[in-house]
Order: structure tokens, then sequence, then C-alpha cells
């Protein structure tokens, strides 16, 4: 039975590589800070546990090191269950198990001999930093992807700097040998992968320097949104980032970067100054470089890579003492949309977004079952459907607070967190129930005169709040919540640490399209085919978030479907959904010019965003 559950937490593992960054200040799995194979993470030992329990690995004597090195201190188990709920500490402690009692019956320790290949990669970066240990090679093999499946490498290198990289590149073409480059692998759609070549791994290229006479931070390859924040806040600074796991350098090759701040700080090349790349051929260049390949530019089609990042100079932007943040109700997406993209036009704010609610609930619940729970509050109670986020200065809030009657301020959310569980008691739905008159609850409810009545009922505290989840971990999720930052909305989309949420209840396959932000009934009308086709193949589905752009003419839209990825018919089901709604965007990109799916820009996120907006 032990075995059995720890195996079926061990494939419900996301790899969103949170436990990689130490987001919550509980520090990181003592292994992990000077060994950097995923292997040694905790995402890393769940994939090993399923492939022995699976029998895909033998035991070796890498596998032996890295279940004797976890000290089962429970750091993953506080990471994995704010972000997933899992418990990975069962899987780990069943890793050692296994291990001990393989080690006690004497049975066979298996050491993979080197090869000629493996020998020329050690003599670029090392002994340590290559390996073709199946107990290595198995925790680069495959994500919750739909279309991914096992891709098992031959072997994972990581260098330490773009010379490295470079000689690691020109064995790969010399020996003809595929390559694929991994940044922290949170993409989960089956990109860096490569199956029976080499998987370069480049976590131990974590420099960053920061240039505050220039407006710049130096970013190695290996540094994660959360861990660059960090490090330019504690300067007065931010940059514009996307999810707290995913490393900078990938994240701008394959996307360009999004956020809520992209409103104010754009996307794409808006985000960079100069960047460093290794060719396919080995070559070091850089884009500034007059003869340098024009990665400003934008092909509409599918690209391949076209170098490997290894440095970029991203841009800072300062920050004032008077940001806040504001959350404005709305029923209807149009309201909302068209109040937002009012915004944007009229310079209003630095972070903008209209949130669903599923966003919403998700992010502030710290359990599926009060996530869901406060969404119907949401939606019956108090008749809101959506909300626009605002982070700006104090002029920004006085501008809002002139154009709405209702908005949430940092007060009010703050109450609204802290004391979410009592949203679904009898007292709060009396007090709904005594609501006269026309106007929806929230008009008249989330008034900022109302703060005292609501504070009245829900008593917030971060031990109300604590006291939905798992008794053994209320202790320190009352800890968790008495510091500021988790009910701060902006530290919150600075950082970004409960967007990681959105995949908790089943993995999420996220649709980015960018969207023409004059034309809200066509954006309606995206909204529902996502929602139709996910319906008919039987997909979870929901709105996720629009952001304008280039000051409210443009906007990028999220719309998210959700699935089991260890059910093999819903995985089924999820690749016909997929594929279906592909024909639909490429429908809607050939009949309205500015639609266009991300899926194009994967690959050229530093090209130019006018190149693929305006396209």
């Amino acid at each position: 039975m032990a075995k059995q559950e720890a195996l079926k937490t061990a494939i419900q593992c996301r790899h969103y590589a949170m436990c990689k960054i130490d987001f919550l200040g509980t520090g990181l799995c003592p292994p992990a800070w000077d060994k950097h194979y995923v292997s040694y993470f905790p995402q890393g030992r769940m994939d090993i546990y399923a492939a022995l329990a699976e029998g895909r690995i033998p035991v070796t004597r890498r596998l032996v090191d890295i279940a004797e090195s976890c000290s089962l201190c429970g750091i993953c188990d506080k990471q994995c269950y704010f972000v997933t709920e899992l418990r990975p500490l069962t899987v780990m402690e069943a890793l050692k198990k296994w291990i001990d009692n393989h080690l006690q019956q004497g049975l066979e320790i298996t050491d993979p001999e080197a090869d000629d290949l493996l020998s020329d990669l050690w003599a670029i970066v090392g002994q340590e930093w290559a390996s073709h240990d199946p107990a290595i090679l198995v925790s680069y093999a495959h994500d919750p992807g739909p279309f991914t499946g096992i891709q098992m490498p031959r072997y994972v290198v990581l260098p330490g700097s773009t010379e490295e990289v470079s000689q690691v590149v020109t064995l790969c073409q010399k020996r003809k040998i595929p390559y694929a480059v991994r940044g922290n692998g949170s993409s989960v759609m089956g990109f860096v992968f490569s199956k029976d070549g080499v998987v370069m791994d480049l976590h131990r290229m974590q420099d960053i320097q920061i240039n505050k006479k220039n407006w710049i931070v130096s970013v190695g390859p290996g540094v994660s949104a959360f861990d660059l924040q960090s490090e330019v806040s504690k300067e007065g600074f931010r940059t514009n980032l996307a999810e707290p796991a995913a490393l900078v350098c990938a994240n701008i090759m394959c996307s360009g970067i999004f956020s809520t701040y992209s409103n104010a700080y754009g996307t794409a090349a808006d985000n960079f100054v100069n960047a460093e790349f290794v060719d396919a051929k080995g070559q070091i260049f850089h884009l500034n470089q007059r003869e340098a390949p024009n990665l400003y530019a934008f092909q509409h089609e599918e690209m391949p890579l076209p170098g490997i990042c290894t440095r970029v100079d991203v841009r800072l932007h300062p920050k004032t003492e008077d940001e806040q943040g504001l959350l404005i109700p709305f029923a209807e997406f149009q309201d909302a949309t068209a109040f937002a993209r009012e915004l944007s036009q009229r310079r209003i704010g630095l972070a903008l977004a209209v949130l669903g609610l599923e966003y919403i609930s998700t992010f502030i619940a710290p359990t599926v079952e009060l996530a869901h729970k406060i969404k119907r509050v949401f939606q019956e109670d108090l008749g809101m459907e959506y909300a626009v986020l605002m982070i700006g200065d104090s002029y920004a809030a006085q501008a809002i607070k002139s154009m709405s009657e209702v908005t949430m301020d940092g007060e009010m959310m703050k109450t609204l967190i802290l004391g979410l569980p009592k949203l679904v008691d009898r007292e709060w739905q009396s007090l709904i129930q005594d609501l006269e008159g026309s106007q929806r609850p929230y008009e008249t409810l989330l008034k900022s005169e109302m703060l005292p009545i609501i504070k009245a009922i829900l008593l917030p505290s971060p031990g109300s709040l604590a006291a939905s989840v798992t008794p053994d971990l209320q202790e320190f999720f009352a800890e968790l919540y008495s510091r500021p930052e988790l009910t701060d909305m902006v530290w919150l989309n600075d950082f970004r640490i409960i967007s990681s949420r959105m995949g908790r209840d089943k993995h999420v396959v996220a649709f980015i399209v960018y969207v023409p932000l004059d034309n809200i009934p066509l954006i309606q009308e995206i909204n529902r085919e996502f929602q139709k086709t996910a319906d008919e193949y039987g997909i979870k589905n929901d709105y996720g978030f629009l952001t304008p752009l280039d000051m409210g003419k443009r906007a990028v839209l999220e719309y998210d479907y959700y699935g089991d990825h260890t059910d093999e018919e819903e995985t089924q089901r999820m690749q016909q959904a997929v594929m279906a709604i592909g024909r639909v965007l490429e429908d809607f990109m050939l009949r309205y010019p500015g639609v266009k799916w991300i899926k194009y820009v994967f690959n050229q996120g530093f090209s130019r965003k006018e190149s693929f907006l305006y396209t």
C-alpha cells in the first residue's frame, strides 16, 4: 500500500520546477545546492522512484548516492504542498527504503561504463558534469505534456561557461548526435528532450551582474525569474519576468516573456538590450554585432532554435515607494476588457490584466477544495465573473478610483485572503441575503466603506487561513501568511509564486494568443471556441487572463485546458482537443489581422513585438 501511494504521488509531479527555487524562504533540498542535476532535486527523485517502480531503470551507484543524499528534511513537502498539494516526502522515504532493502539483500548495483563520447564530454566540462547513468537520464526524459511520452537521452551534460557550451555543440556536430537545451524544463510541452541524444542542462550558469548606471542586469542562462527578481528588487528595480521557476534566457527565447507588466514594459525585444548566443556550429555571437544573425526579425512559420542563449542583458525598471495593487470587479467580460483597454490607452498603471475567476480563486486559495468553494461564492453570491488587476503608483490608483465605484485595494484583498474559509460560512451568506436593490452584491459589499463589516464577519488572520490546509502543515502556513508579502498584490505580481497553482487540480495546457484589443467581440468569439472545443472532448477548461499591449492596441490572451496526465484516456482526449483548437486558431489567423498564436513566436522570442503583433 505504501509503495502504491508513493507511486501515485510520484507520477503526479507537474514538473513545474518550483522545488528548484527558494520561493518560500525554506531553503532548497540540501544536495541540490552543489549537485545541480535534476535527479538531486525532489522533482528528479519523484521521476526516479516512478521509473524504479515501473522497472524502467536499474539500481546504479549514482542512484544509491541520490537516495542516500536525501536527509528527509521535509522542505519538499512544504514547497510542493503550497503549489500542488502533493506530499513528495512520502516518495523520498519510499525511495530510501527501496535502496536500503536493495543493499541489505545484496542485489546487483550496476555502474555503466564510460564510452568515447562521454569521455569527450568529460574533457570539456569535467567528470562531475556529464553522465550517462540512467538515474540521471530518467529525470530528463519526460514531462506531463500530452504529446511528450518517454524520451530517454543518452547523455546529460552541464556546461559551466559559454565556451563549454560552444565546445559541447561542436562535439555534437562532429559526432552527428542530436542535442536539446534545457532550462528548468518548466515549459512541460515536450520541447527540452533529445531521445538517444544529448540534453544540455544550463543550471550551473547562474551569474547575475547588475549595472545600475546603464539600467541593465546581465543574466546567465541558469538564472530563474524568481532569483533574478529577488536580486534586482534589493536595488529598487524590477524586471519583466514570467513564471518564477522559468529560466530567463530560455523564457525570452521561447515566448519573448509576457506578463501583466507587459502593459507598460512590453514583450519580446522590449525586454533586453543585448544577448549572447552559441549557434548550431558552435560559434559565439552577440545580437549587437553587425554581422550577427538577425534575431529581431520574425517569420510566420515554425522556426528551429537559432542558437543557445548564454547571456542576456535585461532591462531594469525602477520601482516607486507608493506602488499598490487594485482589483476592479466586473460581471461581464466585455466591460472588464473595455475598462482595461481604456486604462492602457490612458497610460494608467504598470501591470494590467483582466483575470478570470478560475485564476483568482486558484491563486488566493491554498487548497483545491477551498478554491472551488470561493469561485462559487464570487460567481453565485457576489455576481462577479472577472476582475481587472492594476499595479501602479498612488496617482494611478487615484485615477482608477475616480473611474470606478468599486475597487478592491490591498487591505480589502488581504482581508479576503486571510478570511477565505469564512466566506462560505452562514454569517457571510446572511449578509448577502440581507442586501436589497438592483445592484449586484459585489457592487455593495466590496465598497471600501464595507471593509469594517467584512473584517468583523471574516475575522481574517494567518491562523484562520491556515486552518484550511492539512493539519500537520497548519503551523507552517500560519507563519508563512504572517509575512506581509504573501497578501501583497504588488509582491505577488512581481514574484508570481501563486500563479504556479494554476496546475494544482490537473496539469494545465495554456494557449496563448495575441489579439486586437479594439475588437472585443472577436476576443469573445475566440473564448467561446476554446470552450466549445474543450467541452466537446470532455476537457476541463476556463478563461485565464488578458493583458493589454502597446497602449491598448493589442493584447495577449490566455485560455487554459486542464487534464490528468496520468490518465491515458484523458490524455488522448486532450490530444484531440489540442489538435482541434489548433485548426480553429489557424482559421482565426487567416480571417483576422492581429490574431497570432504563440506557436509561431516559439523560438523567435528575441524578435521585435511589432513584427508579430502587426503582421
